[in-house]
């Protein structure tokens, strides 16, 4: 999820979800179908004031426990539902530009220090409670440590040698202060801006219980007492019906509480939680919907009605902006921390993936993707081409320049000759063939036997225009060298839900040979683009389960080193190993908000500002 991260990914379209001394850098960026009927809830009143959001098309939420299995770590979740009732330590967004924000943090700035090899972080909570009056302390910070320790398999953010791996020492000394001891010397940057980001204080004293009849306990002290309480907490969030009901999720310390939901279609209202105190403001109106739409076209037409406060411009409409602005909407362009990439299953169980594992065809298929025809003719210039792990815009100080060309760019005829000077009979327009199998350097490659056609199967998220037409442009541009593309098309939570439970464990079931679960981006990154979470052997994020042991020293010297090297030196390796393909990041949205809607400030991480919103009178 990104987040996705953590804020996220975030592997999706958002991650999820300071004023610090120790700071070794400054993490400042410069820079169609049927839809659900926008009904406006009873609080749609001039004293309470209603602000309506379009979520992605095709996306709802569906995971409400914090603690987010792979399968639900979607955008939606992590950033736009989950953090309006559950917060992390702090808050990365200043304006428009990562930053800790210190007013919006449960937490007060960090202190680091350095003890016999190991870096140890101390943080002092605010005085701040939960909805129902108790304090939040660092007993709810051991209570998610203890949930997250213990299902670590279960949770979407996990990464061998990162959190929680390599915490290996907590103290929780008074109610507000708790320290962690980390296993070795690390970036203070990278530990503020991508591990503490994943510490989410969830309420010990209203969820510490292994049924919904069961009493309240400290059963998570116990790996077995933390796994039953997992157990049951997984349970009820898997059941979307009772969401708005349950008093489970009634105790929040976000601003905004549950107050309707609806599981078929994910319409969502939240009402401003009367009891909120901080961190930062209370929300200035009373009730937030997050209105799901099936496709483009029907959100496209909420908005020419007025049905809708804050939503998005499809690109294949951008024509229409004018008259969008003309109805009392002024057109926002915002640009998310995300790399947009097509992953590639190489655990699969069809025989593709021993085509996948061969550098040489990727480099084939990476030299068949048109990205600047892409951003011109079907993003209608709203994307930005990349050709790396690291984020190409909003522009910051983590990306090499050289990220921004391409190592292997649009040009059929290279893609023919590395085939054909790998053993394969190229058959433009037909079907592409190894015609001399083995490991010799002009051979096909390992596992690759005599006959075998260069054929994929591609799944890909449904309810985008600009996706289809993208994945269609690519298919024909594909067949150039032979190579078949068999298009499949199935909603976001479907393609998340088939694409990335295959990093847990699973491949045996994993049939699919490359993904998009693009919506628009692949993956939000935390605010330090390390890439551990989604290119690191055995990362739970990791989808398609590439592994390259330098590959992971190089992520590894990105938390620890200092300066911008260590960065540069990983993302150049990333771009010519391709572990995935990489495609064009188009702008999260073309956000179309209403001039009446005040206090909008769009951040790269995609945060849904409501505490700086208000409306005009």
């Amino acid at each position: 999820m990104g987040m996705l991260d953590p804020h996220t990914p975030r592997p999706l379209r958002g991650p999820r979800r300071l004023v610090v001394a120790a700071l070794l850098a400054p993490l400042l960026l410069v820079g169609a179908g049927a839809s659900v009927a926008v009904a406006h809830t009873t609080a749609d009143t001039a004293s309470s004031g209603l602000v309506t959001y379009a979520l992605p098309a095709g996306n709802t939420p569906n995971y409400i426990f914090p603690l987010t299995p792979a399968a639900d770590s979607s955008v939606l979740n992590l950033t736009y539902f989950q953090p309006m009732m559950y917060e992390s330590l702090y808050y990365y967004q200043t304006g428009s530009t990562i930053k800790v924000n210190p007013t919006l943090s449960l937490a007060n700035p960090p202190k680091f220090a350095v003890k016999g090899g190991r870096t140890i972080v101390t943080v002092t909570l605010k005085n701040l409670n939960w909805s129902d009056g108790q304090p939040i302390t660092t007993r709810d910070v051991q209570f998610w440590m203890n949930l997250v320790k213990a299902n670590v398999a279960d949770w979407y953010s996990a990464v061998p040698g990162a959190f929680p791996y390599n915490v290996v020492g907590e103290s929780y000394p008074t109610a507000h202060t708790f320290s962690l001891t980390f296993d070795g010397v690390y970036n203070d940057t990278w530990l503020l801006y991508n591990e503490l980001l994943q510490v989410i204080p969830i309420p010990q004293h209203a969820w510490d219980r292994t049924s919904a009849t069961g009493a309240i306990g400290n059963y998570d002290k116990t790996p077995a007492g933390a796994r039953a309480v997992y157990k049951y907490l997984n349970s009820q969030s898997q059941a979307l019906g009772s969401y708005a009901s349950s008093p489970l999720w009634k105790v929040v310390d976000g601003p905004w509480t549950l107050s309707s939901f609806d599981a078929t279609t994910g319409f969502t209202v939240f009402s401003r939680n009367t009891n909120f105190h901080g961190p930062g403001p209370s929300p200035r109106f009373g009730t937030l919907e997050l209105v799901p739409f099936t496709g483009d076209t029907a959100e496209f037409d909420a908005l020419r009605s007025g049905a809708v406060d804050y939503g998005y411009l499809p690109v294949q409409d951008v024509s229409q902006r004018a008259a969008l602005e003309h109805l009392g909407y002024r057109i926002a362009p915002e640009l998310g921390w995300a790399t947009t990439f097509m992953p590639l299953n190489y655990t699969n169980t069809t025989g593709a993936a021993p085509l996948l594992k061969q550098l040489y065809i990727r480099q084939a298929m990476q030299h068949l993707i048109d990205q600047p025809a892409y951003v011109r003719d079907i993003y209608k210039g709203y994307a930005t081409a990349c050709y790396g792990p690291v984020p190409c815009a909003p522009a910051s100080q983590f990306l090499n320049p050289a990220e921004r060309d391409a190592l292997y760019p649009y040009d059929p005829q290279a893609a023919v000759r590395l085939l054909s000077d790998h053993g394969w009979a190229v058959h433009p327009n037909g079907s592409t063939t190894c015609a001399h199998p083995g490991l010799g350097a002009h051979n096909c490659g390992a596992g690759i036997k005599a006959g075998t056609p260069l054929s994929f199967g591609l799944l890909y998220d449904s309810g985008y225009l600009a996706l289809e037409q993208e994945m269609e442009a690519l298919k024909s541009s594909f067949s150039a060298a032979g190579i078949q593309i068999q298009l499949s098309t199935a909603p976001f939570d479907t393609v998340i839900g088939v694409v990335d439970p295959c990093a847990k464990g699973n491949a045996p079931t994993c049939k699919w040979e490359i993904g998009n679960w693009q919506n628009p981006d692949a993956w939000t990154y935390a605010p330090y683009p390390s890439g551990g979470q989604i290119l690191r052997c055995g990362a739970f994020d990791n989808a398609g389960n590439y592994c390259n042991p330098t590959g992971d020293a190089l992520i590894a010297a990105t938390h620890k080193g200092s300066g911008l090297q260590p960065m540069y030196q990983y993302q150049s390796f990333m771009a010519k190993q391709l572990p995935d393909l990489w495609l064009p990041s188009p702008d999260a949205q073309l956000s179309v908000i209403k001039k009446t809607l005040k206090g909008v400030v769009q951040g790269p991480l995609l945060y849904l500002t409501t505490q700086d919103w208000s409306l005009a009178s």
